[in-house]
């Protein structure tokens, strides 16, 4: 199985992205909190929770990518969901889904189908085929309180308090290339991806029957199309709280990507820091390009803003050229804008239509 494996920074230089809501014993009522971790050394580290990392792309995808299909949310008195369908919607196919049948149904032939199976309504669930941890800060920072007022009427001035911080966020992420476009019907919690009227859409539209897998799967042509959507939509990456205060741009400004053969992260420790600034750590990036070189399939894809650690950039062309560890990666290894990163990357899985297999 292959997995495309990465790894994001994003430049967060006065922001507050993701607020957990009042601080009780605050000055003011309405003091707004940033989200943080907090250690026994009393340091804090902002974050951005996965839940919030991925509701920025799904807007983003809807927003700047024309052909991305959403899948339309339905709202129950204490549930939302969204169609279920991973044959029609691509958020569905590569994002997952939990949909109790017990709710309202998506057609006639769905509701047929349930008065012949009445009380044998199940669950539909479809583990994400992409994954992306909680963007976390490199280094602890100190949060900052900014206090202002409303003061355009008569009377009082209405005093509010809210939180931001200086950071750089780091965040991992994967996506499995062979979930991706393959909906199975296994009865297992994350596998009955389809149920009867689904299948039956899956034998209209003629997607490839693969039994022993209990699956269908869409053509080549058009998983890759989804896949290359949704890289799309990380590359235009926008969102955030508070962005008429801090006008903070979330699209990446440091990518690391690379096919592999397992799900496992290989850049997870490749920066580190020094104080509250973010560093490449080379010694562990050539040791994870040496230890991993047989199981990643691909060239490296490393997209990276110049104006953004220009020194720690310089670094990484430097060893390229000079460390006798990354000799094996000085023609696969390739340096761009983290668009054009993405963009390559696309182009490589067209290249290799065995990595979706």
């Amino acid at each position: 199985m292959s997995f495309v494996t990465g790894l994001l920074l994003i430049d967060a230089p006065a922001s507050a992205l993701n607020n957990l809501g009042n601080i009780p014993g605050s000055l003011t009522e309405n003091t707004v909190a940033v989200k943080t971790i907090g250690t026994s050394g009393g340091a804090a580290y902002p974050y951005v929770s996965a839940q919030a990392f991925r509701y920025w792309l799904r807007e983003s995808l809807q927003k700047n990518v024309p052909e991305w299909q959403s899948s339309p949310i339905e709202r129950g008195d204490k549930i939302a969901y969204t169609h279920a369908n991973p044959i029609l919607y691509w958020d569905d196919d590569l994002l997952g889904y939990m949909r109790a049948q017990s709710e309202r149904t998506n057609s006639v032939e769905e509701t047929q189908s349930k008065k012949k199976d009445k009380g044998k309504s199940k669950t539909l669930t479809r583990v994400s085929p992409f994954r992306v941890s909680t963007l976390v800060s490199i280094a602890p920072t100190r949060i900052v309180n900014d206090f202002g007022v409303m003061a355009r009427h008569e009377g009082n001035p209405v005093p509010h308090e809210h939180q931001f911080y200086r950071a750089t966020l780091q965040g991992l992420f994967s996506l499995d290339l062979n979930a991706a476009g393959t909906f199975t019907y296994a009865e297992r919690t994350g596998y009955l991806n389809l149920d009867k009227p689904r299948i039956e859409l899956a034998q209209q539209k003629n997607l490839q029957h693969l039994p022993e897998l209990k699956a269908y799967r869409l053509p080549l042509a058009e998983r890759l199309q989804r896949v290359k959507a949704l890289f799309s939509g990380l590359a235009h990456l926008s969102g955030g709280a508070k962005q008429t205060l801090h006008y903070t741009d979330v699209s990446p400004d440091v990518v690391f990507l690379a096919v592999t053969r397992g799900g496992n992260n290989l850049f997870g420790h490749i920066f580190g820091a020094q104080g509250e600034r973010a560093v490449l750590n080379l010694p562990a990036l050539e040791e994870a390009l040496t230890v991993h070189q047989d199981d990643i399939l691909s060239d490296v894809y490393v997209g990276w803003v110049q104006g953004f650690l220009d020194g720690e950039r310089s670094r990484l062309l430097e060893a390229l050229q000079t460390s006798p560890l990354l000799a094996d990666w000085q023609n696969r290894l390739h340096l761009a804008h983290p668009r054009r990163a993405f963009e390559a990357l696309s182009a490589a899985l067209e290249q290799h239509p065995d990595w979706l297999a």
